[in-house]
């Protein structure tokens, strides 16, 4: 069976909200190959936010509980509105079997077992009159997870070419692919018995976490030019770094914190930005170039920009080791063929400056770093939010514990019925 649907995504850089129209169908285990499902891009979009809808998501924490709850409804009718559009401007009237919508993260409190995304579900399916998944985080925080990352399950079953996966959006994660030739079945066990926490929980399992604020950071410095993100990286090309600063971030708690684990917004835009402006302001930090001298004045937004583009790759760097590392045959030149080929997507993928600082920093770990067509790099996230809710209608795990740290597996997701019976 082919299933036809949308899948919706709203990233913490609030850019905009992603679009993806895609064609998804099971394949089964063969000798050759582990169970997967095949995956079509058909239509893909992202309708950027106004400054009104911008302002009005970032300052959900800040809501009293009714105000919050508004908003939420109101987001709902909004997501269905632009699933419509959508819809209309592509000719796919009749053809949506079913949205899923991954929300707005606005809470995200793990230790509390509470997570929340504007976006309510039911005005999202009265509205465009079609069955929706939403709410995919909640259960596998109230079993005690992360909640978070949560796309391991699609790096999983469409994306098998592939043994290390790293998405730079407001926030980056990164993924390693579990064992090879073992074969999933559709409740998550796999063809020997064995549940995909277990297959997952070994030193060649899947293992996923949220490594550092990315895109949110960025963007909010490049905005200080004028400009709405760093195209391509050529402002922090153009600056230096600033040691000081970058010892600073890469000597902030998290990351020292085992897996798994996961990052709020607020990780960014309330720790890591006042810092960096801290030192924009006051000049506290020393450029590398001047050899311990003070750096005087403060740090212009390229110098900024170039040092948490240095963080991010360093960050990166460690993460990536620490996996290849965990990964049964790796040897001192790390990874080779499929377990070596690392997919990187999401907005970050497109700032060529990052991406070489990537390269750098993994040289010396046999780990190819791998920028596929602008389709996968900009959708891949909805693509992924669509299998999920396909794996929530046809109730099959769709969360893996040994990512996020649950006491199992669920099937995350709530259903609504838009459709008229």
């Amino acid at each position: 069976m082919v299933y036809k649907v949308i899948g919706l995504m709203s990233g913490s850089s609030l850019d905009g909200l992603d679009i993806a129209y895609v064609h998804l169908q099971e394949r089964l285990a063969t000798r050759q190959a582990p169970k997967g499902w095949d995956f079509e891009l058909v239509k893909a979009d992202c309708y950027p936010y106004s400054d009104d809808w911008r302002g009005r998501l970032g300052a959900g924490r800040g809501l009293s509980a009714l105000d919050y709850q508004l908003l939420h409804v109101e987001y709902g009718r909004y997501l269905g509105e632009q699933v419509l559009r959508f819809v209309r401007e592509n000719g796919l009237e009749y053809q949506v079997q079913l949205v899923v919508s991954h929300g707005h993260t606005v809470f995200h409190e793990v230790g509390r077992h509470m997570t929340a995304q504007l976006g309510d579900g039911a005005a999202l399916a009265a509205t465009a009159r079609v069955n929706v998944v939403s709410d995919l985080r909640a259960m596998d925080v109230a079993l005690g997870g992360q909640g978070a990352p949560i796309v391991p399950i699609g790096e999983m079953l469409l994306l098998q070419e592939y043994g290390l996966f790293l998405n730079l959006g407001g926030i980056a994660n990164v993924s390693r692919a579990g064992t090879r030739g073992t074969n999933v079945d559709a409740g998550g066990g796999t063809a020997g018995g064995t549940s995909a926490a277990a297959l997952a929980s070994g030193s060649g399992g899947f293992v996923a976490f949220d490594v550092c604020p990315a895109n949110r950071v960025l963007n909010e410095l490049a905005a200080d030019e004028g400009q709405p993100y760093d195209a391509g990286g050529a402002l922090a090309a153009s600056g230096s770094v600033d040691a000081e600063l970058l010892g600073r971030l890469n000597g902030l708690p998290y990351y020292r914190q085992g897996y798994p684990k996961s990052l709020a917004n607020e990780f960014g835009t309330e720790t890591v930005l006042p810092l960096i402006r801290a030192v924009m302001r006051n000049g506290a930090g020393m450029k590398e170039e001047e050899a311990g001298e003070s750096a005087g004045g403060g740090l212009t937004t390229a110098d900024a920009l170039r040092t948490y583009t240095q963080h991010i790759a360093e960050q990166v760097g460690r993460a990536v080791r620490s996996l290849v590392a965990g990964t049964a045959g790796a040897g001192p030149a790390g990874l080779a063929g499929t377990a070596g080929r690392m997919l990187v997507t999401g907005g970050g993928a497109h700032n060529t400056f990052l991406i070489g600082q990537l390269r750098e920093v993994l040289a010396d770990t046999g780990v190819e770093v791998v920028v596929p067509d602008s389709g996968l790099v900009d959708y891949k996230e909805a693509l992924i939010m669509a299998l999920i809710g396909v794996l929530r209608w046809r109730e099959e795990n769709n969360v893996l514990a040994s990512v996020t740290g649950a006491s199992r597996d669920s099937i995350g997701g709530a259903v609504w019925v838009g459709q008229e019976a």
